[in-house]
């Protein structure tokens, strides 16, 4: 269990490869992602890339960085590895989940603990729990000093796989977009015909799958594409329906020639299921303009998706303007990508309820004070292609977590209300008037986060949703 005296990364690391072994995950890919989520957890923390490094011998400074940039999409947001685990059914799926949010809680032990890192860790070890149909986070007696506590699991019968009409169900029930639903059933509706219309023999016009999102920043674009992923599974269209996320950074290598193997064998790792490419207008464009390791990196993707074009699906997601350009950029490109979907902002209620959910998920309340607060947070906020949507209020709950914890420091024996109640106080950094202001403060203002405007980072809906 975490807390004192609980699991260093390297002992969170060990029993979490553990657990993929017997699962059958590759031990390689398992470490290389419960990394790259330490070390986006633990980014803020000083000193915590030394701390990393041991577990990842021979890793450098840049190597912790550059493994948080990969790891900010799974802060609120499942693995890929546990997210296949559960869409797979696997009996190990729990346990896997559970393991990570013990390695969620060790990063806290990474450099100088901040109350920002717990934050990130309880977020991130509810949304691992969550996904795989765990017990959520319990709050126990005393509050940890620097880690969530994590509750083990009980184990559950496997349920079976989710029907159409359950994963549209989920769909409907996710805060805000409904142009996204109208067009995803309106998607549902037509493939649903054109498979019934194959298997009667009738003659019928082959429809492309694959799709492109358009939104800002955490508007829910990696969710839904999980979901579409599970919906064309059930609907008999994809053989294992799993969700493999990647960028321009897993898909581009060092030299020209290593770039087409290196994408090659990520589309590999998705037939069966939902390639999601997030910010795909960076293969074709930048700062520079178009480079030849993006444009080799386009030109296997195109053929990786005619050659496996029965079992694999396309998702590119990104801004709408750049997407608009990268599409017309390559003409194998503008003839798989003939469906757009539209991912509005939410709004002021919207963003409410996300944060409630996300709260919720995490075993916290907000008291009503505090939701008048962020109410007043969202009003002074200013909205644009930087605002993080539902990313905001993740932000918001992971910093409202570490000054709850601050508030709490001298509290011996706390109560369960106390442990649980997010106040109005924790939702800024105005301390109340009755509060000596020059006492010390942790850096926690809301919103606050490397990643606020990082459209990589997948958690977009609380846990997106």
């Amino acid at each position: 269990m975490s807390g004192e005296g609980g699991l260093s990364l390297q002992q969170a690391l060990a029993a979490l490869l553990e657990i993929a072994v017997r699962a059958g995950v590759d031990e390689e890919r398992a470490r290389t992602e419960a990394l790259s989520l330490a070390a986006a957890l633990a980014e803020s923390a000083p000193g915590a890339p030394a701390d990393w490094a041991k577990a990842f011998p021979g890793a450098t400074t840049q190597d912790f960085f550059d493994a948080a940039v990969r790891g900010r999409r799974w802060r609120g947001a499942p693995t890929g590895v546990l997210t296949e685990l559960v869409t797979a059914g696997s009996p190990e799926k729990i346990a896997y989940a559970e393991a990570l949010a013990e390695l969620a809680s060790a990063s806290c032990t990474l450099g100088e603990p901040t109350m920002r890192v717990v934050g990130n860790a309880s977020v991130a070890a509810a949304a691992q729990l969550q996904a795989a149909g765990a017990r959520p986070l319990q709050v126990g007696s005393t509050p940890a000093p620097a880690a969530p506590a994590v509750a083990k699991a009980e184990e559950k019968p496997e349920a079976p796989a989710k029907t159409v009409d359950e994963l549209l169900a989920e769909l409907d029930e996710l805060t805000g977009l409904e142009r996204v639903k109208r067009e995803v059933h309106r998607q549902v509706a037509v493939l649903r015909v054109e498979k019934l219309r194959t298997e009667a023999g009738l003659k019928s016009p082959t429809i492309t799958r694959h799709l492109v999102f358009v939104g800002n920043p955490g508007t829910g674009k990696t969710t839904v594409a999980r979901l579409v992923s599970g919906i064309y599974k059930a609907l008999g269209l994809l053989s294992k329906g799993q969700l493999v996320e990647v960028d321009r950074s897993e898909l581009v290598a060092g030299y020209l020639g290593q770039t087409a193997t290196k994408t090659a064998e990520v589309v590999a790792s998705a037939v069966g299921g939902v390639l999601f490419i997030d910010e795909a207008y960076s293969l074709t464009a930048g700062d520079l303009g178009a480079d030849q390791y993006g444009r080799e990196a386009v030109d296997t993707l195109v053929k990786e998706m005619e050659d496996r074009r029965d079992d694999l699906v396309v998702i590119v997601a990104g801004y709408p303007e750049p997407m608009a350009v990268f599409i017309a950029a390559n003409p194998g490109l503008a003839s798989r990508f003939r469906t757009t979907i539209a991912f509005d902002d939410y709004s002021d209620e919207e963003l409410t309820d996300i944060l409630t959910g996300l709260t919720e998920g995490a075993d916290y309340e907000l008291v009503p004070e505090a939701l008048e607060r962020f109410g007043e947070i969202l009003t002074d906020t200013p909205r644009g292609q930087s605002f993080g949507n539902g990313r905001f209020a993740r932000n918001t709950l992971e910093a409202a977590i570490g000054r709850h914890a601050w508030r709490l420091r001298d509290v011996t024996a706390p109560t369960t209300d106390q442990l649980r109640q997010i106040l109005a106080e924790d939702l800024s950094d105005d301390p109340p008037a009755s509060e000596d202001t020059t006492s010390e403060e942790p850096e926690t203002g809301v919103g606050e986060s490397s990643d606020v405007t990082d459209p990589s980072d997948a958690n977009e809906q609380g846990v997106e949703a």
